[in-house]
């Protein structure tokens, strides 16, 4: 008969650390990283336009050409969105983000070699390295804590946010830190981009196996690939889910961008002072991290599905035309407060249906691809067209009725993708 042992209180039992308890500290880690990495997603775009001004003078160039340091970067987004799905077979989804930080790195340090190709070439590979990361971004958060999607993508739209907050109110007091050199005060928010490389890179040298029955030239297993049986990205082109969801992103981030670049513009063509106008501009950021963060939360309980979309391109559209109706005094601030939550909202949506309309971490990267990458393509005319019509008609009326339009088929598009359904799925 065998005997069995009961340990006793004068045993010697070996105590182990708790399983959970290891799984929720390497969470809060995981979780850290990427919201380390979201920071860096604005910081190098919101930077530039503060010292626009100073950037003219020293070059000696027209403000269009040096406004092109603004726009590079959205073109960048959706141009090199498209080669992530390729990037990822090579590294994997987690390596590849300490890439992107790598890259923005290097090209925010570039920008402060004293040349115009390296001011421009640096802005080239800033963006390039951030519209990589867009694409990653939703696919890891999808993969890492599809327990959690709603939480993760209500604090990674924050992190946005605070980025580009931080990115355009901070720039001009580094302007008068390094003694009027905007290289210096451009070149100092490299610093946060490896400082996230650096939080990042025990995740992403993690050894990853290769799928199951892989060869020794298998892609690593966070990569995005297909199974044999498995519609490829190009099945998306053909899926009304996955066209709802990029109309939704890219009309929502030609907005935004339009009126990123041209509200201080309006404000100042009213009267508003130069300092105020900027002021405006930075303080409807406030607004817009709330949003942002309280919208997954909505999103998750609204009934009908479509209410917030509505109700996101309300506010947006109250701001716009209270701008263009009553720009001075105190009513400036309410307009910019309500244009802010409509953005920051409109943005958590965007990225949230992401995520949301993917069955698993692989479609999510495709569609992400897809959203972000013929999205910010859209978006990058935005500021170039309401520029155009501004000059043509000499004021900002047909400009804002433009912007309501858009807002229109935006609403149409975001109702489309609130709907609870999957891309690729048999309909």
């Amino acid at each position: 008969m065998t005997t069995i042992h009961e340990p006793s209180d004068t045993d010697s039992v070996p105590v182990s650390p708790s399983p959970r308890r290891g799984a929720v500290l390497l969470g809060l880690y995981v979780g850290a990283g990427l919201l380390a990495i979201a920071l860096n997603l604005r910081i190098g775009v919101a930077s530039v336009g503060p010292v626009l001004v100073p950037i003219e003078e020293d070059l000696g160039v027209s403000s269009s050409v040096a406004g092109l340091l603004t726009t590079i970067p959205v073109f960048a987004f959706g141009a090199f969105a498209f080669l992530t799905p390729a990037l990822t077979r090579r590294f994997g989804l987690h390596r590849l983000l300490a890439v992107t930080m790598a890259a923005v790195a290097v090209g925010i340090a570039v920008r402060m070699i004293p040349s115009p190709l390296a001011l421009f070439g640096g802005t080239v590979l800033v963006g390039a390295g951030i519209a990589v990361a867009n694409v990653c971004m939703p696919a890891v958060i999808k993969q890492d804590f599809a327990h959690r999607v709603g939480l993760m993508m209500g604090l990674y739209s924050t992190a946005l946010f605070l980025g580009a907050a931080a990115g355009a109110a901070l720039t001009v007091p580094f302007l008068a830190a390094f003694d009027g050199s905007w290289r210096a005060a451009l070149g100092v928010w490299a610093v946060p981009a490896v400082v996230a490389l650096l939080l990042w890179l025990p995740r992403a040298l993690r050894p990853v196996d290769p799928p199951v029955g892989g060869g020794h030239a298998s892609p690593p297993a966070d990569a995005m690939v297909e199974a044999r049986d498995e519609p490829r990205i190009a099945a998306l082109l053909r899926d009304r889910v996955a066209w709802a969801v990029t109309g939704f992103m890219g009309l929502q981030s030609l907005s935004y961008y339009a009126a990123l670049t041209w509200i201080p513009t309006l404000l100042q063509d009213a009267g508003v002072p130069a300092s105020e106008a900027g002021l405006l501009l930075s303080y409807s950021s406030a607004p817009g991290i709330a949003a942002a963060l309280v919208t997954p939360v909505v999103l998750r309980r609204a009934r009908p599905r479509w209410l917030p979309v509505v109700a996101s391109a309300l506010l947006c559209a109250i701001g716009l035309l209270g701008l263009l109706l009553v720009p001075a005094g105190g009513a400036a601030w309410a307009w910019m407060t309500l244009l802010g939550f409509g953005q920051g909202a409109s943005i958590s949506l965007s990225l949230s249906y992401i995520v949301l309309r993917a069955p698993d971490a692989q479609h999510t990267a495709h569609l992400s691809t897809m959203a972000q990458g013929v999205g910010y393509l859209l978006a990058g005319f935005g500021p170039l067209c309401l520029g155009i019509l501004h000059t043509a008609v000499g004021g900002w009326v047909v400009p804002v009725a433009a912007l309501l339009l858009v807002l229109v088929v935006q609403t149409a598009c975001g109702a489309s993708a609130s709907r609870e359904r999957h891309v690729l799925a048999v309909r």
